[in-house]
């Protein structure tokens, strides 16, 4: 029997678990056009047809789930092991894919990473920078960031940072005309900047606690980001309200630029985890990502 190429099946099984040509296609840094002459290429061999395609989604026939059930995990295996050769080399090497928030990349990942990836020029990291909660083990990622009470039970978590709090706060301006608010319940009265949370499609409710008791409110106001630095840029210049991590704001505080309210409504809460799969063989150079991202480490 003539040996088969496994990169018909590497190419089916990304399109399958990214439901999508276009970003499998990324991912494999091939054209899309060419993917999908080599997943036709596998169904057209096999017999069957794998895929059921629409000119918006992209989804699995029976066939195709039986075949990404069987050979899925296998695959992923041998580029685990392939990955695991670099601990033979003088340098560990590979490829660390991470998907995060933009804040956890600026004020953690990027500045502790950055002397590991001098040191070691072999290992590169790719960044997902994204508000979703993503699928990690679907969507082939080594690991994720998420605040630590958002982390699934299955995955191990390393915490990376402190305990965070949140800020409610606007410009000076904006409060010149308008009295400040004592309980959250009173931003109802107040323009403030929206959230929207690409994961639920639905705006982030601004999350207070005090003496035990829990209030969320979902604000309204002139405008909405779906990026915290674009919020706090629209309140320094009087748009209204923001509800964005403290350390994003407290230099502004200190210079006038913002006032903070509701203060004694933001405790602070489990701060940013790298999460991943418990069963999962990892390279060296994942090792050296979580030990240098290790908070207090």
């Amino acid at each position: 029997m003539a040996r088969r190429n496994l990169n018909d099946l590497l190419a089916f099984t990304a399109v399958a678990r990214l439901r999508s040509f276009t970003r499998a296609a990324a991912e494999l840094g091939v054209s899309q056009p060419a993917l999908s002459q080599t997943v036709r290429n596998l169904e057209a061999r096999l017999g069957v047809r794998l895929l059921t395609r629409s000119t918006r989604s992209v989804s699995l026939t029976d066939a195709g789930e039986r075949l990404l059930d069987s050979i899925g995990g296998r695959l992923d295996e041998i580029e685990r092991e392939l990955d695991a050769l670099s601990a033979l080399r003088d340098k560990p090497a590979g490829t660390v894919r991470i998907t995060t928030g933009e804040h956890a990349l600026a004020t953690i990942l990027w500045p502790k990473l950055r002397p590991l990836l001098r040191k070691y020029p072999d290992i590169q990291v790719e960044f997902d920078v994204s508000y979703s909660l993503k699928d990690i083990v679907a969507e082939r990622f080594d690991a994720g960031v998420r605040m630590g009470e958002q982390i699934e039970k299955d995955m191990i978590a390393v915490p990376i940072g402190p305990r965070m709090r949140m800020a409610a706060v606007a410009a000076p301006a904006y409060f010149a005309q308008r009295s400040r608010p004592k309980k959250p319940q009173e931003l109802a009265e107040h323009r403030c900047i929206n959230l929207r949370l690409p994961t639920y499609g639905g705006w982030y409710a601004w999350e207070f606690a005090r003496h035990g008791r829990d209030v969320h409110v979902r604000v309204h106001g002139q405008l909405a980001f779906s990026t915290a630095p674009h919020v706090l840029s629209a309140a320094l210049d009087g748009f209204g309200v923001a509800y964005v991590p403290e350390d994003m704001v407290l230099a502004h505080i200190k210079a006038g630029r913002l006032v903070r309210v509701l203060e004694d409504w933001c405790p602070p809460f489990p701060g940013y985890h790298l999460y991943y799969p418990s069963r999962r063989q990892h390279s060296p150079a994942f090792a050296l990502l979580v030990d240098a991202l290790r908070y207090g480490a």
